[in-house]
């Protein structure tokens, strides 16, 4: 596991650092397809009530949510809890690095209530400008340590981890290195996918320069790039260029392979390689939620955030999105993820 300091600096990425370098997939196979948002989630031709580019106007005494997590991983969570509450909830759904620059410029008028993040790195941001209020000590302890502000600002709600995907057919899990770092031997020259425009992909860059140095992560870039890598646009059609031999491994968020798995069989011709002992290539990915200091519902937005964390959604993540749990004693599909503490 990388060091937690990483965990919180993940929204300062170079995208000169990552760049679209690389083969561009073949026009109509398999990287063409839909895009996914900022934060990594396919768009799926789902709205939210409103997006981060268009005003915004909450009944008033309703709940209000910016949620940069897709309304179709999160939305029926939401629905659930205000059907078990009867607390109306107005959601923006949005960008979460869009959304996060909105928060800070409406300042001490923003209607929102509750900021939904897919990473813990917009979080930071708005906490560092003071935005968020501090959130109580039997909330946080639901939470590991390492998947929670340090302030105590903000909780992880579920989790998402770095894997090779590899293709079945051409490698073995024996067969694939250590480390992330051993991608860059020219014995993977035309055998790599990536999706370096990806956000979740520019986390993981982020969270390498952090943790091995600025130097350290150049050199990696520029060692998969030598290796001539196919770009794809998303996890999604980087998943499926492996599995259908196009590439031989790539580089993703581990719960696609499970989405794909239970869409079409366990006969899907790629799974997941998880790296060990640390290996960067195996960083967890927190999606997160935080109160602002603002809020006129700041009793709502508790149940809200203790909603989230609480076992029934908890159960939600693990079973409808294959993401990772955040507290102990929930069930997880068999196969489909490690623990994540």
């Amino acid at each position: 596991m990388l060091k937690r300091s990483s965990i919180f600096v993940l929204m300062a990425l170079s995208l000169a650092l990552a760049g679209a370098c690389g083969q561009e997939a073949p026009s109509g196979g398999q990287g063409s397809g839909g895009g996914e948002t900022a934060g990594g989630e396919t768009t799926g031709g789902t709205t939210g009530e409103t997006t981060a580019a268009e005003p915004f106007r909450a009944e008033e005494g309703a709940l209000v949510i910016y949620s940069g997590r897709e309304e179709g991983l999160v939305g029926p969570l939401i629905e659930q809890f205000e059907e078990e509450t009867g607390i109306d909830a107005q959601v923006r759904y949005g960008d979460t690095a869009e959304l996060a620059a909105t928060i800070s410029e409406e300042g001490e008028n923003s209607p929102a209530d509750v900021f939904f993040a897919q990473d813990p790195g917009a979080l930071g941001a708005i906490a560092d400008a003071g935005a968020l209020k501090e959130l109580p000590q039997e909330t946080l302890d639901r939470v590991p340590e390492a998947y929670r502000s340090p302030e105590g600002q903000w909780v992880g709600t579920s989790g998402r981890a770095r894997v090779v995907a590899y293709n079945t057919e051409a490698l073995q899990e024996d067969e694939l290195p250590p480390s992330i770092f051993d991608f860059t031997d020219p014995e993977w020259s035309g055998r790599i996918g990536w999706a370096p425009t990806n956000a979740s992909f520019q986390a993981f860059v982020t969270a390498l320069r952090v943790s091995e140095g600025e130097d350290r992560a150049r050199e990696w870039l520029e060692g998969i790039q030598a290796n001539d890598p196919i770009v794809y646009p998303d996890n999604s059609t980087t998943l499926d260029a492996v599995a259908s031999g196009e590439v031989e491994v790539g580089f993703i968020n581990h719960y696609y392979l499970y989405r794909a798995l239970a869409e079409q069989g366990e006969d899907f011709g790629a799974r997941n390689y998880i790296l060990q002992n640390g290996d960067p290539g195996a960083l967890v990915l927190v999606a997160g939620a935080g109160i602002l200091n603002t809020a006129d519902n700041p009793e709502e937005a508790q149940r809200f955030v203790d909603y989230l964390l609480a076992d029934q959604a908890q159960q939600f993540f693990a079973d409808e999105t294959f993401e990772y749990p955040m507290v102990e004693g929930i069930q997880t599909p068999r196969g489909s993820f490690r623990s994540a503490r």
